[in-house]
């Protein structure tokens, strides 16, 4: 099981968006992301270089209306692909935590690959939008996640005030801890679990 490549390749249309995804957790942190919103895409490229994930994302959202179903349905069809991309679990650390500094931000993730959703974010923002991305959009890209992927994921802000840094040391976050929980340790012969499946 450990030859096995975890890739997933996730395409999702809708009326309100069309988003092809490939996602290689054995990668080295290339991202070709295109969103129509640029920070979300320096987001993104974030997650995919600090996680050494590769990720290839197009979207074409109605972002005529607000960019809320592209950020959302982008969350859903990440989660979707990391659920696939891992597979049976077999094998892996399941849990990763990580807490990043950036500037005055402080940001901690925790993650269970336990396959229940569950979703904790305490994290308030004091400005609407970050360049082209309006922040209240940060949770419920995690919330889509959460819940596509099956994983239990606790984000809190443990500093900071300035909204740019506090987002990026989010997605970073995220990124550091998801590649700890999807990591192989050759101890574990099965799942990381005493019910013997996640």
């Amino acid at each position: 099981m450990a030859d096995r490549e975890r890739i997933a390749t996730v395409s999702r249309k809708t009326k309100e968006t069309d988003i092809h995804m490939t996602l290689n957790l054995d990668g080295t942190g290339k991202g070709e992301i295109s969103t129509g919103i640029g920070f979300f895409d320096h987001m993104l490229e974030g997650f995919a270089k600090h996680g050494f994930f590769d990720l290839d994302c197009t979207i074409k959202g109605d972002l005529s209306v607000d960019g809320h179903h592209t950020v959302e349905d982008a969350g859903i069809v990440l989660g979707n692909a990391i659920r696939e991309a891992v597979g049976d679990k077999k094998g892996i650390n399941r849990y990763g935590y990580f807490i990043l500094p950036m500037d005055d931000a402080l940001a901690l993730c925790a993650v269970d690959l336990c396959g229940r959703p569950y979703l904790d974010f305490t994290c308030e923002f004091d400005v609407p939008m970050v360049g082209d991305l309006d922040t209240q959009l940060v949770k419920e890209f995690f919330y889509a996640v959460s819940y596509s992927a099956a994983m239990n994921l606790h984000i809190r802000m443990l500093a900071g005030n300035n909204a740019h840094h506090m987002i990026e040391a989010v997605f970073k976050a995220f990124a550091k801890a998801l590649d700890q929980a999807v990591s192989r340790d050759p101890r574990i012969k099965d799942v990381l679990s005493t019910k013997g499946s996640l």
